[in-house]
């Protein structure tokens, strides 16, 4: 008898050896179990936002949960990436631009996170586009008429930029072409738009989604994209680089981060969704309504971006001796 139940007991206990491997798989799996919460650091509309919200309703559908977009608008991004830094939830993650992991480590002094350790690049999403525009008023068509321009009057020219890596691009950019031309910082990125749309700002530096409207209202003209290909939008449109001022070039990689110790499993897995994503014909005819294209990737691929971004930020702000703040 006592050897029946002690075969019995090896039994079981073979049987719980083999199981328990196919038990964590299905509890890795069974990922997400409730509403999915994406920090967005920016404004309503912004191409971050715009994303998010194409990319979160057809995660929805894959996961089974509902993915829920939430603004924490403030600081160019900092206060909402700095909230989504301290939640350390596995249900929430940043979609966002790479500015709060690229850029402000370059010129933020103590940031309120560890832009290493804190926040987990998962997968690329999208390429926004960043333009260098003008008023259509101004009579320049080309980068190379606005630079013999600020050059004919040194000092004259105002020129203003949305957030993240933009004023730092376009001011190492003045810096090594040696042009005099002034800086209008504004709070409310609408109201430095309007302003060049009316002639008073020269020049400004920003995502395509934000001066769409106006571009194709006639009243601003874009006169390059920093970005390595042109935009399916503005196919006429030259890249900084085809306009002879490689300098400029510049991605606007949007993305999705996780919190500290994500699972490389997960990581894979979401990452793998968004590729799945990003192949939807109706997800391109949106994002690129937007000025947007899809950019899906491995988590490595998007280590290997946010790197090579920093890198660049890295380089310009030495260029232009810019002091952390």
């Amino acid at each position: 008898m006592r050897n029946v139940l002690r075969l019995r007991q090896m039994f079981f206990l073979t049987i719980l050896i083999l199981v328990s491997p196919a038990v964590c798989v299905f509890a890795s799996d069974a990922w997400p179990q409730r509403p999915v919460r994406f920090i967005v650091p920016i404004v309503p509309g912004s191409s971050p936002d715009v994303a998010a919200r194409i990319f979160g309703e057809k995660l929805s559908e894959q996961w089974h949960q509902p993915v829920v977009i939430e603004n924490r608008a403030g600081a160019d991004g900092l206060i909402g990436t700095a909230a989504f830094a301290h939640m350390q939830d596995d249900h929430v993650f940043l979609f966002s631009f790479a500015a709060p992991i690229t850029v402000f480590p370059e010129t933020q002094k103590n940031l309120p996170y560890d832009a290493g350790r804190d926040i987990v690049p998962v997968s690329a999403a999208t390429d926004t586009f960043g333009t260098i525009s003008a008023p259509a008023s101004l009579q320049v068509t080309t980068l190379s008429e606005l630079v013999a321009l600020a050059r004919s009057k040194p000092g004259q020219l105002n020129w203003t930029s949305g957030g993240g890596a933009f004023p730092i691009l376009f001011g190492g950019f003045l810096k090594d072409a040696g042009l005099d031309m002034v800086q209008v910082p504004y709070r409310n990125q609408g109201l430095a738009i309007q302003d060049v749309a009316e002639g008073r700002v020269q020049v400004i530096v920003t995502p395509m989604t934000a001066v769409l409207p106006l571009v194709q209202a006639g009243r601003i003209r874009v006169l390059a994209v920093t970005s390595k290909r042109r935009s399916p939008l503005w196919p006429d449109v030259p890249t900084s680089t085809e306009a002879g001022y490689p300098d400029l070039a510049f991605e606007g990689l949007i993305g999705i981060f996780g919190p500290r110790d994500t699972p490389s499993e997960r990581r894979d897995r979401i990452a793998k969704d968004i590729r799945t994503i990003a192949a939807d014909p109706f997800v391109a005819k949106h994002l690129a309504a937007a000025g947007q294209v899809a950019r899906a990737s491995t988590p490595l691929e998007f280590v290997s971006a946010i790197n090579d971004q920093r890198s660049q930020i890295e380089r310009i702000v030495k260029l232009i001796g810019m002091p952390k703040q």
